[in-house]
């Protein structure tokens, strides 16, 4: 025998007879749908930004012991020379070998015009030579020019210019920055696909040496077009005088995305717990809101509903509100959160509210209806029929 359900525009009706209590329940399903895009959206975008910066082609070497952050790696100057000279197989344009020299630092970085007595906001600075662009072929130069050496100048990723207040990020060019002593000029914006280099600082390599008082690189990246990564970590191991390690660019940033899982994890947890503060907290108010019509839910019994088709009509309300709360949150995550700049110790990413990362976001906007009526709905359920059209007499 088919079960008598409740009409649908029963349910529909019954979340205007409360206004407080929708709003309640709208704002909670938003509150926690919010704490899962930000969650899901943060994790989306910092592993985003690992995966897409690598190339298939490309070796780094770096000093020895120095395989999670470039940034503590020290090299000799000399190894891309002798590197060019050793290997065979490097991808070769125009005369000029895709062996590019870098330094890579963290350092504090402020507009000019701002206080001295200010510390800057903690920058990624990349030192480049020309032979740069031939190995990070992702990266595009999509306004101004690239910096001269010996002109104090610089270029900015699309995120880092982004980070420093201008938006859109052409808005910096003109602009000086100081680093330690110096002041350069920012005379380009650089894009790289929503790779790490659009959150660093490129500079030339001599201009940066002497900024940073170092005289030393931290890596060398080389393209290769017939050489086999044996043949770079052949000769890593043979040049002892170097001290250098042989990893390929994937590899590179698959370990450091390894390396910041746990601030993902931890990114997880506490959305998950204030969330799970929101779920009670709703939980309260949806009890409160199925108490009150404890004489109701015997009426319907009394005319010959069962009370699972009750529980039934009770979770299509709550699921209503909920989804209400879940859409308006994926509507106001793409227009606010989509792009949200996270700053940290490897650069700069954007929070990624990806289709994937919305479902999920919708996802648990039905999960938190269902569950959110189940269990206070189940205990008015309980009471027996005349009890409950005894109740609030």
């Amino acid at each position: 025998m088919n079960m008598k359900l409740l009409p649908f525009e029963y349910a529909a009706r019954n979340l205007g007879r409360s206004p407080l209590r929708l709003v309640l329940s709208v704002g909670g399903s938003l509150l926690v749908v919010m704490l899962v895009l930000v969650a899901a959206g943060f994790v989306q975008g910092m592993q985003t930004s690992m995966q897409i910066s690598g190339h298939e082609n490309n070796t780094i070497l770096l000093g020895a012991g120095s395989e999670e952050s470039i940034e503590r790696s020290e090299i000799p100057m000399r190894t891309a020379g002798i590197l060019s000279a050793s290997v065979a197989g490097i991808r070769n344009r125009a005369g000029v070998d895709a062996v590019s020299p870098e330094i890579h630092l963290a350092m504090p970085l402020s507009l000019a015009g701002e206080a001295e007595d200010q510390p800057g906001k903690l920058a990624v600075i990349r030192g480049f030579t020309s032979e740069a662009m031939l190995v990070h072929e992702h990266v595009v130069l999509t306004h101004g020019d690239l910096p001269n050496e010996g002109q104090n100048e610089i270029a900015a990723g699309q995120l880092a210019a982004i980070s420093m207040g201008f938006n859109p990020p052409e808005l910096m060019i003109g602009q000086f920055v100081r680093i330690d002593d110096d002041e350069y000029e920012v005379v380009g914006i650089l894009g790289a696909a929503g790779g790490v280099i659009e959150g660093e600082f490129w500079i030339p390599l001599t201009d940066l040496l002497v900024t940073a008082q170092r005289d030393s690189l931290s890596c060398v990246v080389v393209r290769r077009e017939t050489a086999e990564p044996d043949d770079l970590e052949v000769f890593a191991a043979q040049r002892l005088d170097l001290e250098l390690i042989s990893m390929e660019e994937m590899e590179y940033y698959a370990a450091l995305s390894a390396f910041y899982r746990p601030v993902q994890l931890m990114v997880v947890i506490t959305a998950i717990l204030i969330a799970l503060g929101g779920i009670l907290g709703g939980l309260n108010t949806m009890y409160a809101a199925f108490a009150s019509r404890v004489r109701e839910i015997g009426s319907l019994q009394t005319i010959g509903y069962s009370r699972s088709a009750i529980l039934i009509s009770f979770i299509q309300e709550s699921i209503l509100a909920s989804a209400t709360g879940a859409i308006l949150a994926c509507l106001l995550g793409w227009l606010i959160l989509d792009g949200f700049i996270i700053r940290f110790s490897l650069g700069t990413f954007g929070v990624s509210i990806t289709p994937p990362v919305m479902a999920l976001g919708l996802l648990s906007g039905l999960i938190l209806g269902v569950f959110g009526a189940l269990i206070p709905a189940w205990r008015c359920l309980r009471k027996p029929i005349p009890e409950a059209l005894k109740a609030g007499e």
